[in-house]
C-alpha cells in the first residue's frame, strides 16, 4: 500500500515487553502513510502504471475499497512530482457524488482539482480557472485542463480518484470533455495522461448510464482509455514481509500458522491482513510484545472482527442488499450451476466490489472471512427466530461418545424447517439461498463456542459443502436443493468425493424440496445409503 518510509526510533521497552510510546502501527482507515504505518510498495501489485504514463495514455485504475488504492495513488503523485518530469496532481471527486447535473457537478470539480493543485509545495499561487466560463459547464472542463497543461510548462497527470462516483448526465459531460481535449491534443496542451480510479471497470461506468438512456450519441466518450488497471491482493509472502515489519520493530513473532491461517482467511485482502493484525496486537494482547501472534490469537480476532461489524464489514452488507449483487450472488452461496460470462455488467460488477472472485470451479466469495459475513448476515431473519423461540439447545444434548450425534442434531433441524420455512422463505430477498441459510444459521447457534464450520462455495459443482469440527471429530456435510430426479444421485456422488478428499468414512446429505406439491411427510425423511465404499446419511427436508 505505498511506499515503505524509513524506521522510526523504538518505542522505549520495560523488562515485560509492554511498549512505552507508539511505533508503526497496522492501518486500517484511510491511506498508509511512510513512517505511520506498516506498509508494502502498492506499485508492485499494480504492474505497468507508469510505462502508460510515459506513453501519454489515459487509462483505469480499479480495485475493491480499502485495497490500497489511495496510497498507491499518493505515492506515484510523489514519486513523479519529486523527479521533476511531471506536475502530477491527486484529485477525489467523492464529494461529486450527489451533483449528477453538470451546471453544478463540473465547477465543483473544477474548484476541487485547483485546491488539491495548490495543496503541492510550489503551486500555491497557480490558478489554472482565470478567464473560464464556470457557467458553461459542457465546455469548461476541457478549457480548464488545456490551460493547466499549458501553463504548467511539463507534462500533467490528473488522477481522479472515486472517478465512479459521477452519476448520469455529470459523468457522461466529464468523459466528452476528456476525450474531446485527448483527441486534439496535436494541436492543444492538454494533461498528458489521466486516469480514472475507484472500485469499478470502465464497463460498469459504461453500466450506469445505459441505465438512463439507450445511445450515447456520436463519439463514445469510453473510447479513450487505452487500459485497464486493477490492484491485486497480498501474496502470502506480502503478508509475512508485512508482519516481519512489526517483527523487526518490536521483536514480536507472528508464529508461521499464523501467517499462514491469516492469508487462507483474507485471501491477501489488505485491509483485512492489516485488521487482524491490528486486532491481535492492539485489543486482544493489549500490545503486549512479549508473546508471540499465535494461529488461536487469530482465529480469535476474526470471528471479533465478523461480529464488530467493522466498517469495512458494514459495506459489504450493504452491497448484498443490492438487486444486482443479489442475482450474483445467490447462485454462489445455493451452488446453483450457472454460466456467467464475465463481461456481464452485473457480474462485473460484484467482482470489481471484491465480493466475489472467479477460480477454477467458478465463482466463490472472495475470502473465507467475506463468505462468513454473507452467511451471517443474509441468515439473519432465522438468528432473530431462533431467538424468539429460545433456541439455545446445549451441545451435551448431541454430544455422542466423545463425538457429535449428527442425526439427532439434524432430526432437530428437520422439526425446526418444518415449522418455520414458509416464514423465512416469504421475508428474504435471497429466497433461492434460504434454505443453505437456515440450516446453517441452526449450525451455527447449536455449536457456536463448541465447534466451527467450514464452508465452500462455488458456482459450477453445484452444490454447497460444509465440514463441521467438533473437538477431535470432522463431519462433511452437503447441501442440495431439488432440482429433478437425478439430485440426489448427483448429491451422493459428489459427497462421495468430498469424503474421499477430506478422508472422512461417513458424511450427511440435507436434501431440500422446495415442490408446493409435496407434502411435508413426504419432504422429511432419513435413509442410508453408501457411495465409494462410505456411508451417507440422507436428511430429507
Amino acid at each position: 500500500m505505498g511506499h515503505a518510509g524509513p524506521c522510526r526510533v523504538l518505542p522505549n521497552r520495560d523488562g515485560s515487553g509492554m511498549m512505552r510510546g507508539m511505533g508503526r502501527f497496522f492501518n486500517v482507515a484511510g491511506p498508509c502513510i511512510p513512517g505511520e504505518h506498516y506498509l508494502l510498495p502498492s506499485e508492485r501489485r499494480c504492474a505497468d502504471l507508469l510505462p502508460l504514463i510515459e506513453q501519454n495514455q489515459y487509462f483505469v485504475i480499479h480495485a475493491a475499497r480499502q485495497t490500497g488504492k489511495t496510497t498507491l495513488l499518493k505515492s506515484i503523485v510523489s514519486t513523479l512530482n519529486r523527479g521533476g518530469r511531471y506536475l502530477a496532481i491527486y484529485s477525489s471527486v467523492e464529494q461529486l457524488r450527489a451533483a449528477p447535473q453538470p451546471q453544478t457537478g463540473i465547477p465543483s470539480l473544477l474548484h476541487v482539482l485547483k485546491d488539491d493543485l495548490q495543496c503541492l509545495p510550489g503551486m500555491e499561487t497557480f490558478d489554472f480557472l482565470e478567464g473560464i466560463d464556470l457557467a458553461d459547464p459542457h465546455t469548461a472542463l476541457r478549457k480548464a485542463l488545456h490551460q493547466l497543461a499549458r501553463k504548467a510548462g511539463k507534462p500533467t497527470v490528473i488522477f481522479f480518484d472515486e472517478a465512479d462516483s459521477l452519476r448520469e448526465d455529470l459523468l457522461i459531460c466529464f468523459l466528452t470533455q476528456l476525450r474531446g481535449g485527448y483527441i486534439g491534443r496535436d494541436t492543444a496542451a492538454f494533461p498528458q495522461s489521466i486516469a480514472l480510479v475507484g472500485m469499478r471497470d470502465l464497463r460498469d461506468y459504461k453500466a450506469s448510464v445505459r441505465e438512463g438512456r439507450k445511445r450515447l450519441g456520436g463519439g463514445s466518450p469510453f473510447n479513450i482509455v487505452t487500459e485497464s488497471l486493477t490492484l491485486r491482493n497480498f501474496s502470502r509472502e506480502e503478508t509475512a514481509e508485512l508482519y516481519g515489519q512489526h517483527t523487526a520493530d518490536t521483536g514480536q513473532v507472528f508464529e508461521p500458522d499464523a501467517v499462514d491461517f491469516v492469508f487462507r482467511q483474507t485471501d491477501g485482502q489488505p485491509w483485512l491482513v492489516n485488521a487482524v493484525a491490528r486486532e491481535c496486537i492492539e485489543k486482544i494482547l493489549q500490545r503486549d510484545f512479549s508473546k508471540p501472534v499465535t494461529g488461536e490469537l487469530v482465529e480469535q480476532a476474526i470471528q471479533n472482527i465478523i461480529l464488530r461489524r467493522d466498517t469495512h464489514i458494514d459495506s459489504l452488507i450493504e452491497k448484498l442488499k443490492e438487486e444486482r449483487v443479489r442475482k450474483i450472488v445467490e447462485p454462489v452461496l445455493t451452488g446453483d450451476k450457472r454460466e456467467f460470462n464475465s463481461a456481464d455488467d452485473d457480474c462485473r460488477y460484484a467482482l470489481d466490489l471484491g465480493l466475489l472472485k472467479n477460480d477454477r470451479e467458478g465463482l466463490c466469495p472472495a475470502n473465507p472471512i467475506y463468505a462468513e459475513v454473507m452467511i451471517r448476515m443474509l441468515s439473519l431473519l432465522a438468528q432473530e427466530r431462533m431467538a424468539d423461540m429460545q433456541l439455545s439447545t446445549p451441545l451435551a444434548r448431541y454430544s455422542q461418545g466423545g463425538g457429535l450425534d449428527m442425526k439427532k442434531l439434524l432430526k432437530d433441524f428437520q422439526a425446526f424447517w418444518r415449522e418455520n420455512a414458509e416464514m423465512m422463505g416469504d421475508a428474504s430477498d435471497y429466497r433461492e439461498a434460504v434454505p443453505h441459510l437456515v440450516l446453517q444459521a441452526f449450525l451455527q447457534r447449536i455449536l457456536n463456542g463448541g465447534g466451527r464450520i467450514h464452508r465452500e462455495f462455488a458456482v459450477g459443482r453445484r452444490r454447497m459443502d460444509l465440514l463441521i469440527e467438533w473437538e477431535k471429530g470432522r463431519y462433511p456435510l452437503e447441501i442440495k436443493l431439488w432440482r429433478g430426479e437425478k439430485t440426489e444421485e448427483e448429491g451422493l456422488a459428489q459427497l462421495g468425493n468430498y469424503l474421499e478428499r477430506v478422508n472422512c468414512p461417513e458424511g450427511w446429505l440435507v436434501l431440500f424440496d422446495r415442490r408446493p406439491e409435496r407434502s411435508w411427510d413426504e419432504k422429511i425423511f432419513w435413509r442410508e445409503a453408501g457411495s465409494k465404499n462410505r456411508k451417507i446419511h440422507i436428511a430429507g427436508c
